[in-house]
């Protein structure tokens, strides 16, 4: 068993003692109620308490009320949330940890209370699409420095046990920060030391009013990534300022939400951004929280016994499995959930959405998806080895019922294993290995090469049936369909069948993408056929724009608005609002999408004591709507 040797080392931030080096850092939950603290929000944090984190970070709490802030946020700027946030902080020290409040602005601003917000900067320097920024006033910058520092009070008065100030990823003090934003000629710009002037004097008066020995914590942007702003030595000059200024911990994330570059899609290797903690490192004796795509405790350990940082961050993995700092201390690694870096709960928070889970039904819901022993223990069987199947099966089998699954293939996994067939998807393997582990840990009996009919599950008498059967490919009604070049991207992703050197894909959804790029990277010329506007888009916005880049770079051809109307043995035939095309190739990947597998269930109707259906043979969904489906069936039987 790897022994983990640093990662349980208790460490020192300021006065304040955390009993380990791991950080759960901000995200932005969504489960707020009219900038207040709700029951679903304690819960969640109480259950990352409990996980055994030392430290826990609240997604951003507004200092002002003349901000805009996104669905479900919180609130500190008026007493009147200091009892609702003292129950957070209760609950969390209730179960072994401290907590920090994470403080900061975003874009958005109102010249007074009950006028409408608009995108503000220290200066008029546009980063997004539309019109630039209206740069604030020196009155606002005064009284924004006020709303902090009365925050930073408030939360001294809450109980938190520290804060952090957002310096990062391009929100208002970053702005102020960043060379590339601020342009101003007054006391707030130019040298480094003016655009730090605002940041330096939020902490200045935040000492005043919180206590000089108050934890303070800054996150900032070890390298924006950003045309003209701050790169990693420049950072650094920065970080040895904070330090001089009384920061008690550095918190080091990476670029702007603007920036042209993946930070967290799973593409980007694990820890890949270490270097700049380390670098950071270097010039300060503050601890120094290393964070982005760590989500292997023992990566965590090599990170800290190499001496590269002294805290470790991690936001997405403790919300895919808030217990994994105790699962590691223990030595259970195959018991962790993992972070698979989806992005579905970062599109979940940028759609507005309470942040949910693609790998952990439970996340924000922890109150109510409970696993209860069942009252009676059932005759169960499950018919599918995808992620809803074996999820189901193994929640089932956890609650005390008899469950034995069915898998007609000589493997489980599903989708999930033509998922992380891609070079960049292998992350969504570790999910298929978590849930083989779960299964067998669970005593479910698992049949694998067995495919059941309506018959043979009849004779079994089960008390209730989970089918899982998943979907099947789409096959166009077209001329030539059937020709020897014809493939579907199933048979493409698994190698049952091999393609020419010219391939046109047909469909430039997900499946087309992912597969499309496979075959680059084998060398060979794609072109992918899209009916719609848009290539990618059933693809999350954290994702998709990551993999039209790596497309792009492949050399991928990739056309729109194209309707097929013909495949023939040379390539196919399409026409785009009226104009006739055809595409050469040598072989044609179907990937226009995929159909529920309702037989097995619609025969089964009326003839099972309790029939569930799951998963995409209900309707084609994702690996979030599989677990949370597989999950919420077996709790309720």
């Amino acid at each position: 068993m790897t022994e983990l040797k640093n990662l349980f080392q208790p460490i020192k931030v300021g006065k304040l003692e955390l009993k380990n080096r791991i950080v759960f850092l901000a995200v932005m939950t969504g489960y707020g109620d009219d900038d207040m603290v709700t029951e679903r929000l304690k819960t969640f944090y109480a259950e990352r308490a409990r996980g055994g984190a030392a430290l826990l970070t609240t997604g951003i709490i507004m200092p002002s009320s003349l901000g805009r802030p996104m669905p479900g946020m919180t609130g500190i700027y008026h007493d009147r949330f200091i009892p609702g946030l003292r129950q957070l902080t209760d609950v969390v020290h209730a179960q072994g940890a401290k907590i920090a409040a994470q403080i900061g602005l975003q874009y958005y601003r109102a010249k007074e209370e009950g006028a409408p917000t608009e995108e503000v900067a220290p200066s008029a320097v546009a980063t997004r699409r539309g019109p630039p920024p209206r740069a604030l006033t020196s009155e606002e910058i005064h009284q924004m420095v006020d709303e902090f520092s009365e925050g930073a009070r408030r939360a001294r008065d809450a109980g938190f046990d520290a804060i952090e100030f957002h310096c990062g990823i391009g929100y208002m003090i970053n702005r102020f920060l960043s060379p590339c934003t601020n342009k101003r000629t007054d006391e707030y710009g130019g040298s480094l030391e003016n655009r730090m002037r605002f940041l330096l004097e939020i902490i200045e008066s935040s000492k005043r009013k919180a206590g000089a020995d108050y934890p303070l914590i800054c996150r900032i942007s070890g390298d924006e990534f950003m045309e003209g702003g701050h790169t990693l030595e420049d950072s650094k000059k920065l970080a040895s300022i904070l330090e001089k200024a009384g920061v008690h911990c550095l918190s080091i994330q990476a670029g702007w939400h603007e920036c042209p570059r993946p930070l967290v899609h799973m593409s980007v290797p694990r820890g890949a951004f270490v270097y700049m903690a380390e670098e950071i490192k270097r010039v300060v004796d503050v601890p120094v929280v290393a964070a982005y795509r760590i989500n292997d405790p023992i990566l965590a350990e090599e990170i800290l016994t190499q001496g590269k940082a002294d805290l470790i961050g991690m936001a997405r993995p403790l919300i895919a499995d808030p217990e994994l700092p105790n699962k590691a201390r223990e030595g259970r690694f195959d018991d962790i959930r993992p972070c698979i870096a989806c992005g579905h709960c970062l599109d979940s928070a940028i759609e507005g959405n309470p942040t949910a889970c693609a790998v952990n039904a439970r996340a924000g819901r922890e109150a109510e998806y409970t696993i209860e022993p069942a009252k009676r223990s059932k005759k169960v069987f499950v018919i599918g080895g995808g992620p809803a199947g074996m999820e189901a099966a193994a929640v089932a089998a956890k609650r005390g019922h008899e469950v034995t699954l069915f898998e007609k293939m000589d493997r489980l996994g599903g989708n999930l294993l033509l998922a992380s067939v891609p070079s960049y998807k292998w992350e969504v393997s570790n999910l298929t290995k978590y849930l083989e582990t779960q299964l067998r840990k669970s005593g479910a009996k698992v049949k694998l090469g067995e495919e059941v009919s309506a018959k043979s599950i009849e004779e079994g008498k089960p008390e209730a049936v989970i089918v899982a059967t998943g979907a099947t490919p789409i096959i166009p009604d077209l001329p030539g369909v059937a020709g020897k070049n014809i493939v579907s991207a199933l048979e493409v992703l698994t190698g049952e069948k091999d393609v020419g050197q010219r391939v046109i894909v047909v469909g430039g959804g997900m499946v087309g993408c992912e597969t499309a790029d496979f075959l680059a990277e084998k060398g060979k010329e794609v072109t992918i056929l899209e009916m719609l506007e848009r290539v990618g888009a059933d693809i999350g916005r954290t994702t998709r724009w990551v993999v039209l880049r790596r497309l792009r770079k492949a050399g991928i051809r990739m056309e729109t608005k194209m309707n097929v109307v013909e495949i023939t043995d040379k390539g196919v035939r399409a026409s785009r609002e009226g104009a006739a095309e055809f595409f050469e190739g040598d072989s044609v990947v179907l990937a226009v999408g995929l159909k529920p597998n309702k037989e097995l269930t619609q025969k089964l109707e009326g003839k099972v004591a309790a029939l569930y259906s799951i998963g995409d043979c209900v309707e084609v969904q994702r690996i979030a709507q599989a677990i949370e489906g597989g999950f919420r069936i077996a709790r309720e039987i």
